[in-house]
């Protein structure tokens, strides 16, 4: 099941916010940040939930993000102590119950990020993290505004808070997992996306991204070939950069080179 999604998985998680714990997009879910390597698509992401308590994949077919889950550790992103893509996810408590006056300025600051007012969203969210610190929502969306403006030290805090609050969010995962591969850590990077897929497997992004970060960053064609397939067999309307990156990967002889690292990952 998925929720509002605070980011929408293009660029813009927002919409996916049925309370402020666990968003999945800065908008209303906090969660459809996904980590697509393609150039060709944007990196844009809408704003995630804050209570959503469910898994979303912004990249997948299936509906993104949920609102700000509740203080379980956001399913989508996972702060610095993932356990690893197959452990089990333990049940996160309900939601917690969320004012109206703070479910308003969620939306507002969902609203001033999808009308790229930045600065003011990232004013209201870091508010909002101050008085609520149990709503994974606001930590969500606060990391994707981190993580686009390229500062990743803060993006990953930000992300891992989300996490913690909301543990069953594929979204935050996904994220978190973009952003601990941006800071290099991709042993971090490769849990946080199995984390994701554990949680959702029908969550496109994170397999792309698992995929692109063992083909190009951890050097493991087979496993690589293996998660862009899952990735193709979940997108009915196929893609055809990520069926040339197959035959690409089929045909090289040698590492990947360098130029192949401007790919982008999928929110």
């Amino acid at each position: 099941m998925r929720s509002t999604e605070f980011l929408p998985r293009s660029l813009t998680l927002a919409a996916m916010c049925a309370a402020l714990a666990g968003c999945a997009s800065l908008d209303s879910a906090l969660q459809a940040v996904k980590d697509k390597v393609a150039p060709s698509v944007p990196e844009a992401s809408s704003p995630l939930g804050l209570n959503d308590v469910k898994s979303a994949a912004a990249a997948s077919p299936n509906p993104a993000a949920s609102a700000a889950s509740a203080p379980s550790v956001v399913a989508p992103t996972a702060p610095s102590g993932l356990a690893g893509a197959k452990a089990a996810v333990v049940d996160a408590p309900a939601p917690p119950t969320v004012s109206a006056t703070t479910q308003r300025a969620f939306d507002d600051a969902l609203r001033a990020m999808r009308a790229g007012r930045t600065a003011d969203a990232e004013r209201a969210l870091k508010a909002l993290a101050a008085s609520n610190p149990e709503l994974g929502g606001v930590h969500a969306n606060l990391g994707l505004i981190y993580r686009q403006s390229g500062k990743t030290a803060p993006a990953v805090l930000e992300l891992e808070k989300a996490v913690a609050a909301s543990p069953r969010q594929a979204l935050f995962f996904n994220q978190l997992g973009i952003a601990y591969r941006e800071q290099g850590q991709f042993a971090k990077s490769r849990d946080a996306y199995e984390r994701a897929i554990a949680l959702d497997s029908g969550y496109a992004a994170p397999l792309l991204n698992l995929g692109i970060l063992h083909d190009l960053y951890l050097w493991d064609g087979k496993r690589a070939l293996e998660l862009y397939d899952r990735y193709l067999a979940l997108s009915p309307a196929g893609d055809t950069t990520v069926v040339k990156w197959v035959a690409d990967l089929k045909n090289r002889k040698a590492p990947p080179p360098t130029s192949l690292l401007a790919r982008k990952e999928k929110d």
